[in-house]
């Protein structure tokens, strides 16, 4: 992994970022966030609801169907001390890893009380995570939709409420499992699907659940010392189907997401494209060959980030830096509720 100059860097995928440029609400529609293609070093401002004159004959759109948990779990430990926790994963009907902040970290077999109703047992560590009990006879997303709170990103600094439990998931999620919205998802709504399909755009979808390591800095200066979390994805048959058809009708791949990107990505791993449930701990960078993927839509990523590094690798770093400083120049929204890019890749 290297760059022109020596080492591919963190410091080479900053820029600088006005706060006032990180959206804290949803556009009032779906639809009417800004749109900014690139292709190379063109760049056309449009808005989102343009997105289907974009299409071509036989394009298929993959999008992830994943649904956000309310994730995040306010309690006490015995002591009095107060825990949050952030549900990483579920295991079974009783258990899941979770991400804890706490003034002390809980030990093995503490007690949490939430709500002052449910009582949560910490069973141990596992890599960063810790692996907790539901001590209740209800499963965990039952208790999770009662007592949970929606998990909005660390940089959205007001707490979720009704309208965020609408905006915050995709008008077509269906599988409960992320803590994070795939977030280039949030511009459709039901009107600008039906558009698609009716103009013969084909339609799609995989699942993978986001963890919370999406919204992990990197931390180390030498990209290659990176360590990237894992993620479960789900991809069936009928998908690979429409993406080989596609292919051989003449079609553009469009992924939906960094997150349906990563997941087909993932899945073409082996030298051959396949269906079913997997983990991905793939770290995308500039010089990496993409196999399925023709274009990306996608959102504004923070400076540094794993996510703005395969934007680069897909757009080409030069091409994509670019427009982000395009996009700050013309005061584009970031980031999970902001605006959105769509990509074509660039050839190596």
């Amino acid at each position: 992994m290297v760059g022109v100059h020596g080492p591919m860097l963190t410091s080479d995928f900053n820029f600088t970022l006005p706060k006032s440029l990180i959206a804290q609400y949803p556009s009032k529609q779906r639809d009417a966030s800004q749109l900014l293609c690139v292709s190379g070093e063109s760049k056309q401002d449009l808005l989102f609801r343009d997105l289907p004159s974009l299409m071509r004959k036989h394009d298929v759109l993959v999008l992830n169907d994943a649904r956000v948990l309310k994730a995040r779990l306010f309690g006490v430990k015995e002591s009095g001390g107060q825990v949050e926790l952030l549900i990483e994963r579920i295991l079974d009907d009783h258990h899941a890893l979770a991400q804890v902040r706490a003034s002390h970290v809980p030990k093995q077999g503490c007690q949490i009380l939430v709500a002052e109703q449910l009582s949560i047992t910490v069973l141990g560590r596992e890599r960063e995570f810790l692996c907790v009990r539901f001590d209740s006879k209800e499963c965990v997303a039952a208790l999770l939709e009662q007592y949970g709170q929606l998990p909005l990103p660390p940089y959205i600094t007001h707490t979720a409420n009704l309208e965020d439990e609408d905006r915050y998931q995709t008008v077509y999620s269906c599988q409960p499992g992320s803590v994070a919205a795939p977030t280039a998802g949030l511009h459709f709504d039901d009107p600008m699907l039906a558009a698609l399909r009716s103009q013969g755009t084909q339609l799609t979808y995989l699942t993978l659940h986001v963890g919370a390591g999406t919204f992990q800095p990197v931390r180390v200066e030498n990209v290659r010392d990176h360590v990237m979390h894992k993620e479960r994805y789900t991809i069936s048959q009928e998908t690979i189907d429409a993406i080989l058809q596609a292919r051989a009708r003449g079609g553009r791949v469009i992924a939906v997401g960094t997150t349906s990107l990563r997941a087909l990505e993932s899945a073409a791993q082996q030298g051959k494209f396949h269906s079913g449930n997997g983990e991905t701990s793939i770290f995308i960078t500039p010089g990496y060959q993409f196999k399925v993927v023709d274009v990306l839509l996608t959102n504004f990523h923070l400076p540094k980030s794993t996510l703005l590094m395969l934007a680069c690798a897909f757009g080409g770093m030069k091409s994509v830096l670019s427009a982000y400083s395009h996009a700050v120049e013309r005061g584009y929204r970031f980031f999970s509720y902001g605006d959105a890019m769509l990509i074509e890749r660039q050839l190596i």
